[in-house]
Order: structure tokens, then C-alpha cells, then sequence
């Protein structure tokens, strides 16, 4: 098996090197920004679009020219990776079997990343020395960046393939793919579970253990709202309104890290214990749509299922199933996506289907032979059923996004 990994390590930068890397991302955006734009315009007049090697071309004008010669003060590797990507984006998004949109304009200071594609250009120094002789942090070269110091929190562990570095939360990151080659993985276990996502509880399994829910944001909620008064209250782009705004940002930073930790520690258990995984193929972002509706046909029940969408989005069911595929797989077991419809109304003893079955949210009271159980692991032994009832062939495992090893 190829086994592909990324780690991810802080980068520590001075002012400088902070500078020279917000204008390398600021040029790499600029060029999604302007390819875009060409692209939409050669569509609207009806001739097609252009093609990777055409688009290369442009930014090697744009680079010797006067105009857009600060391009040419910045890495070209990430100006040339992001054509790329922005050509397999319109790929994606004309293909009918695709569920992908037209992509869109970029903005500054959302998602700002930028890919060196090439290892050979990215050079380690993992035991440096100071004129002192004393050890310091490890550093890692950034074509026209320079050496960098970054934390290194775990091994490499592997041959690398690219290094994607991106800024959130105020620092500045190092994305580092590897590959290397394994023996296929046999699983230690050999027991199968289904998994019920809820609310209340983030993941019931069918042999009874409930994950407490996520709670990261409703811890934060009042201080977070209580920062952002004290922004709407300050000038805006002024100094004290940007310390403020940093401020905001790493609260945001925090939640996200509290709840990927919570799901790493769930995934990393289940992935341990059990071989086989089954889930509901759940369409997670149809399920969080707003019911606001229009003038004409206003939706009911608006602030009840505004606040039932923020609960669905904070336990992170996409991200839960998409650790689950990628751990399973590193470990040699399977995760497998079944039908959701009436798996929390199916009796599994008489297998009759009642909305009645559920008066509540825990209790499972079947109106036909009397069966009694947890609401949630009811619906879990359901889903358990359904897997093993469905040849591993067959199975879904559409939009598993983060497996990441594939067999060679």
C-alpha cells in the first residue's frame, strides 16, 4: 500500500519573513483572480476556455512585464500550481457526474495558502546549531522566502512530495505531504459497528457507547459575542479595531482546534477497536439549509431550525467521516455509507417501519411488538444491519475526501 500522510508544523517567522510570504500568497491569489476573470470572459463570448498551457503563457507575460512585475519578486512554482488547480476546478465544475460549483474570486485573508508542487526545491535542516553551540529550532527553505523555523511537533516519515504553507489564526503554517510504501494493513479487530450522529450525542454506537456531543462554540459563545460588540464599537481599519479583530480571530482559532481535537480523539478510538464502520450517507449541507424561504413562500419554524443547523454544524459530522475513512484505512478496516432513510423508525425485531416508534428523542417504543431501547443505538443496530446486509463492493464511499493512502 502507497500511504500518503500530511503533517502540519507552526512555522515561527520574524517581521520580514512574514512579509515576504503575505506577498507571495497576495500574488498567488491575484493570479487565480485574473486567470478567473479571463476565463469567465472567454466564456461569456462564447469561446470555451483556456487551456493550462495557455494560461502558463499569460502568467509568464504578466511576470516580464512592467505592470505585473511584482509577480516575478515572488515564488513562481505556487503561481504556476494555482493554474493548475483553477484548471481542474473548471474541469470539475462542467462535468455533469461532478457535484462541484464554477469556482469563484478569491479574497484576502480567506484561505490564504499557497503549494510548492516540487520537493526537490524544498531543502530541512533538522538538527541546526547555533554559533553557541546550542540547538535551536529546526528550519525548512521556501524558495525566494528563505530558511524558516518551525516547530516540529512529530516526524516527517517519508519521502515528501509537496509543502503547502497557509496562514490562519495569525501564524503561519507547513503543510508537508508524504509518501511512503507499506505492507497491506490487517486490522487487529475484527468486530463491525454502526454509528447513529445526533445532536445530543455526537456518535451512539450500536454496542451502546455514546460520544458526548461537541460543545466547543457554546462554551465560547458569550465571550465571542461580547468580542464583537467591543469590534462594532471601535473605528474601523484602525489599530485598535485590527487588535481587536486579531483578537476575534484566534477566539474562531481556538473553537476550531477544541472540536478537531474532540474528533480526532473520537475517530483515533474507533478506528483502534473496530474493523469495520458503518455510517449514514448523510447530506449534511442539504440537512443545514436555510428554511428562511422568500416573500412569497416564508418558511416556518426559521429560529428553530437556525439553531438546529448551528448544533448539526458544530459536531462536524463531514469531518468526523472523513477522519474515520482515512484512520480505518491506515489500520486495514473499511468505512461504509449506507441509506439514511427510517433507520431511527425500523424496529429491529419486527422489522416494521412507524414514525410512531420514536415518541422521543431517546426513547424507542415499538407500537407493533413492544420493543424497547435507546432511540440512538436503535437506529445505530439499524444502520449496522443495513451495512452488512450491502456487499462490500457495492457500498458507498463517495465523498471520502481524506483518505489519503491508496493501495499501489
Amino acid at each position: 500500500m502507497i500511504l500518503r500522510k500530511a503533517v502540519r508544523y507552526r512555522l515561527e517567522t520574524t517581521p520580514e519573513e512574514e512579509n515576504l510570504l503575505a506577498r507571495a500568497v497576495g500574488c498567488v491569489r491575484f493570479v487565480w483572480n485574473r486567470a478567473l476573470a479571463i476565463q469567465k470572459s472567454y466564456l461569456e463570448h462564447g469561446c470555451g476556455i483556456l487551456s493550462y498551457v495557455d494560461m502558463a503563457k499569460c502568467l509568464t507575460t504578466w511576470r516580464n512585464t512592467e505592470a505585473f512585475g511584482f509577480l516575478a519578486e515572488s515564488p513562481s512554482m505556487p503561481q504556476q500550481q494555482t493554474l493548475k488547480n483553477l484548471s481542474r476546478a473548471l474541469k470539475d465544475a462542467f462535468d455533469k457526474t461532478s457535484a462541484k460549483k464554477f469556482p469563484k474570486f478569491k479574497k484576502k485573508f480567506v484561505h490564504d495558502s499557497m503549494r510548492y508542487p516540487e520537493p526537490d526545491h524544498i531543502q530541512f535542516d533538522l538538527k541546526p546549531v547555533d554559533p553557541d553551540g546550542r540547538k535551536v529550532l529546526p528550519r525548512i527553505f521556501l524558495p525566494r522566502i528563505g530558511w524558516v523555523k518551525f516547530r516540529k511537533s512529530c516526524i516527517i516519515g517519508g519521502e515528501v512530495r509537496n509543502v503547502t504553507v497557509s496562514r490562519s489564526g495569525g501564524h503561519w503554517y507547513a503543510a508537508i505531504q508524504t509518501e511512503k510504501e507499506i505492507p497491506d494493513p490487517v486490522h487487529p479487530s475484527t468486530t463491525a459497528v454502526g454509528g447513529d450522529r445526533g445532536v445530543a450525542n455526537l456518535l451512539t454506537l450500536s454496542d451502546g457507547t455514546m460520544f458526548l456531543p461537541v460543545t466547543a462554540y457554546r462554551d465560547l459563545q458569550k465571550r465571542l459575542a461580547r468580542e464583537q460588540r467591543k469590534l462594532a464599537h471601535k473605528v474601523k481599519f484602525s489599530a485598535n479595531w485590527k487588535k481587536q479583530k486579531a483578537k476575534i480571530t484566534r477566539l474562531h482559532q481556538r473553537i476550531a482546534e477544541i472540536s478537531k481535537t474532540i474528533l480526532h480523539q473520537v475517530s483515533t478510538t474507533i478506528s483502534k477497536n473496530h474493523a469495520v464502520v458503518v455510517l449514514e450517507d448523510l447530506k449534511v449541507q442539504n440537512m443545514t439549509a436555510s428554511a428562511k424561504g422568500t416573500d412569497e413562500a416564508p418558511g416556518r419554524n426559521v429560529r428553530q431550525k437556525a439553531g438546529l443547523n448551528k448544533s448539526i454544524l458544530d459536531q462536524g459530522w463531514g469531518m468526523l467521516k472523513q477522519m474515520l475513512g482515512y484512520k480505518l484505512q491506515w489500520a486495514g478496516g473499511m468505512l461504509l455509507l449506507v441509506d439514511p432513510a427510517y433507520t431511527s423508525q425500523i424496529c429491529p425485531v419486527c422489522g416494521v417501519v412507524d414514525a410512531g416508534n420514536r415518541p422521543s428523542q431517546e426513547v424507542f417504543h415499538c407500537l407493533h411488538c413492544g420493543h424497547e431501547a435507546h432511540a440512538d443505538v436503535n437506529a445505530a443496530q439499524n444502520i449496522l444491519a443495513r451495512g452488512l446486509a450491502t456487499p462490500y463492493g457495492v457500498a458507498s464511499t463517495a465523498g471520502l475526501a481524506g483518505v489519503v493512502c491508496s493501495p499501489e
